[in-house]
């Protein structure tokens, strides 16, 4: 069974939803998945960025109105 946390940064402006965001994956074991629930407008470049630069994978990413929505995967740290 996959290990999966939810954090919400709706209201929280750039950096902080990212910066939470890795906080929170610290929490799981590599593999696990973490969700992220966002209203700030830059997150939509920022976490794609931010799964980019650290190697973890960025599973998925929608938009629900005004919240948008990131789904994390975990991996092991780069080399």
């Amino acid at each position: 069974m996959t290990a999966t946390l939810e954090y919400d940064a709706s209201g929280l402006l750039c950096p902080l939803p990212v910066l939470r965001a890795n906080r929170k994956l610290r929490e799981l074991p590599v593999g696990g998945l973490l969700t992220v629930r966002a209203t700030d407008p830059a997150a939509e470049q920022d976490f794609p960025a931010y799964c980019k630069q650290t190697g973890h994978e960025l599973v998925s990413s929608r938009r629900e109105g005004d919240i948008l929505i990131f789904v994390i995967r975990k991996n092991p740290p780069q080399g």
